[in-house]
């Protein structure tokens, strides 16, 4: 395959132009945490529909397999509607969801090592390779491969800041790292992946 365009994405100098603020979209969502805050369930239910499709995505990249990111998902809007009572508004509410379900990310993906440990000499049958994928399901695949490659951290950093379009700011409270970390984190991440992909790609 050929595509020098695909990995031009994972350049993480480029400069593209940051899309325009939605404040509408925001004051919304202020108003629904505040609503779900007080109790309002209708307001919570809005909440989890314009987070869920994000969230998933998010840890459909985390982790390996589909159920686990479900239920990682569905475990971290439990813990945000519990925790909403203690909620300080001042704090803005998408890197505090973020930061919850990337410790359920976290959790979920040490469980899955556990279990990879056990199995890993076990009698498991290998997966049977795929054949009649058109070359974009085969980039795609490739992509997922190479994100599962990366360290936790780096993967982490690299799909809050150019998949979730997080900003390093509130990377950094999301995850407790700082900004200069976290920007080292998603250099590298973009290194890694580049390399990978010009590899294949080649």
């Amino acid at each position: 395959m050929t595509g020098p365009h695909r990995l031009r994405l994972l350049n993480a100098n480029d400069s593209a132009p940051a899309p325009a603020a939605d404040t509408s979209a925001s004051a919304t969502r202020s108003v629904l945490v505040h609503a779900a805050r007080g109790g309002d369930v209708r307001a919570f239910a809005a909440l989890v529909d314009a987070y869920y499709a994000r969230c998933l995505r998010f840890a459909l990249h985390m982790l390996s397999s589909r159920s686990d990111a479900e239920e990682a998902v569905q475990d971290t809007f439990v813990r945000v509607y519990r925790a909403l009572p203690k909620y300080e508004e001042r704090e803005a509410f998408e890197p505090w969801l973020f930061r919850i379900l990337a410790n359920r990310c976290r959790s979920a993906g040490a469980r899955e090592r556990r279990h990879a440990e056990v199995v890993e000499y076990g009698d498991v049958p290998e997966r049977s390779a795929s054949t009649g994928h058109d070359d974009a399901i085969a980039w795609r695949e490739e992509i997922g491969l190479a994100l599962s490659a990366l360290p936790d951290e780096q993967r982490e950093a690299f799909l809050m800041r150019h998949v979730e379009d997080l900003s390093y700011e509130d990377m950094s409270i999301a995850t407790g790292a700082g900004v200069s970390a976290l920007k080292m984190r998603v250099k590298r991440a973009c290194d890694a992946l580049r390399a990978r992909l010009t590899e294949v790609d080649q």
